[in-house]
């Protein structure tokens, strides 16, 4: 049987073995592209998400929108994987086109079954940012290790929701990711005895401001201590990131849930400078609009040859510790000294963490 695929004509094998075989045979291995995006008075946001998971033959896809800040609507869909990873980008009515490799990407959804449409433009400020790499373990077993990009942008274009068309205007904000590894996704496999507790602590925040932007990440285990992070400071055009030498930040939890209420961040920079940044968070944006903790629509899942579905809800929830609530981006405005910007504050927080004072698994503050 041949396993040649379009990409076997370009240089870029990083072995003996054609394209489409993974380096891992780890069922949890995938190759995925995040995009978010903001008109610059909030609102409208959206977010776009496709995911490839190779060993188990499944690709998926996710566009979500909130409108004023009171509803979100999500179109997914899932489907086989094609072997030629050319065609690896669109699944059903959504497409995630690159025009430009790290430069322009354009997303496409044409779904008049479920009235949700979208033609939009992504055109890079400046260039992405590699993260630090992401390695985890539960006793033995790897359960994370990962790349991830970093990238910021303006968006242009047009979305359709429930019979009504929204313009992003040229210029609108937004910022993309690209990871690929392995990290928990589809069903969980039986590993035997357990190890750890249940316990994930994730804080990512990428912030638009006019000439520049800032990105900061945290993973914490329970006693706050850190397994990762990330921060720098971003100026247009081809200047490379400044990168934080030291990270703080502080925060405080809304009643009843697992979110922040206030949120502040400090990035010491080489220079000697301390960046004091102050986010306003001014309302969710539930990422089980793209497919994750979402109970029918989760990343990796098996549901057929093609599976196409939507779904909406008011804001704000009602129940935000149930599972598929917890992981939000919080849409913020956030000051720097003298200079506004809009970003988010993504938040994805199980299992106890001592600092914030949560126990359990999903107890609220």
């Amino acid at each position: 049987m041949t396993v040649l695929t379009s990409f076997d004509d370009y240089p870029i094998h990083p072995s003996s073995s054609p394209i489409a075989f993974t380096a891992s045979s780890d069922p949890n291995h995938y190759d995925r592209y995040f995009f978010n995006g903001y008109r610059r008075d909030a609102s409208l946001y959206f977010g776009v998400a496709l995911g490839l998971y190779p060993n188990r033959h499944v690709v998926d896809a996710s566009f979500s929108v909130v409108v004023a800040g009171s509803r979100q609507i999500s179109l997914h869909a899932s489907g086989r994987a094609p072997l030629d990873r050319a065609r690896a980008n669109h699944v059903g009515p959504i497409e995630v086109r690159i025009v430009e490799p790290m430069k322009r990407h354009r997303v496409i959804v044409d779904s008049p079954e479920h009235a949700i449409k979208a033609d939009l433009e992504f055109v890079a400020r400046s260039g992405p940012v590699q993260e630090p790499h992401f390695l985890a373990r539960a006793g033995q077993r790897i359960t994370t290790d990962y790349t991830r990009l970093t990238q910021f942008g303006h968006w242009s274009g047009w979305i359709e929701v429930e019979g009504e068309r929204h313009e992003v205007e040229p210029g609108s904000y937004g910022s993309r990711d690209r990871s690929w590894g392995v990290r928990p996704i589809g069903p969980p496999a039986d590993l035997g005895a357990p190890t750890n507790k249940p316990q994930y602590y994730w804080l990512w925040a990428p912030v638009n401001f006019e000439t520049y932007a800032t990105h900061f990440d945290v993973n914490e285990f329970a006693d706050g201590s850190r397994w990762h992070e990330v921060g720098f400071v971003l100026n247009d055009g081809d200047a490379p990131a400044v990168s934080a030498e030291r990270i703080a930040y502080s925060t405080s939890l809304r009643p009843g849930t697992r979110w922040a209420q206030s949120f502040s961040l400090d990035l010491a920079l080489p220079s000697g400078e301390l960046r004091h940044l102050v986010f306003e968070p001014l309302y969710e944006f539930h990422m089980s609009g793209i497919g994750y903790f979402n109970p029918e629509w989760g990343h990796g899942y098996w549901k057929g040859e093609l599976a196409v579905g939507a779904e909406a809800w008011n804001l704000p929830v009602t129940t935000p510790c149930e599972p598929r609530h917890v992981h939000i981006q919080a849409v913020c405005r956030v000051r720097d000294g003298e200079n506004t910007g809009l970003g988010v504050l993504e938040q994805l927080i199980i299992g106890e963490h001592q600092p914030t004072g949560l126990t359990g698994i999903f107890d609220p503050a």
